[in-house]
């Protein structure tokens, strides 16, 4: 093979890849959906069984619907105007991603870790902070 034609082997081997990792650094968009709207019920449909869950003053794991329930306090105390994602990454074994969320009452920094359970992509850990450290 002659190395002029070597070339677009490469860059389409090299394109491919690069695609092949964004779309494994994709989060479900109904993630973004539910914190946007301020929507506990919807968030909880990604979450795994047990989260570790940190907001403002509360942190530790939590069973599924124990973390629902102090979502869904959350957000009726900050009701939700935006949400939007600022980083998203992923290895082998976990995704996550980092983002604003927007609130009639401030801005918080929500981290938020995936991992896969048999087909599904689940909540492992939410942290939402609020965004001057109070």
């Amino acid at each position: 093979m002659k190395l002029k034609n070597i070339f677009p082997v490469i860059f389409l081997l090299i394109n491919s890849f690069v695609l092949t990792a964004q779309e494994q650094t994709r989060i479900p968009p109904g993630i973004s959906i539910a914190f946007k709207a301020g929507n506990a019920a919807e968030l909880s449909k990604y979450l795994n069984s047990t989260v570790e869950l940190t907001v403002l003053d509360k942190e530790d794991f939590y069973k599924k619907n124990v973390a629902e329930a102090i979502l869904k306090d959350f957000f009726i105390s900050y009701p939700t105007k935006d949400f939007i994602v600022s980083h998203q990454g992923a290895n082998n074994y976990a995704q996550y991603a980092i983002g604003n969320l927007i609130t009639e009452r401030g801005v918080f920094r929500v981290y938020f870790l995936l991992k896969k359970v048999g087909p599904d992509l689940l909540i492992h850990q939410i942290r939402i902070e609020s965004e001057n450290g109070k």
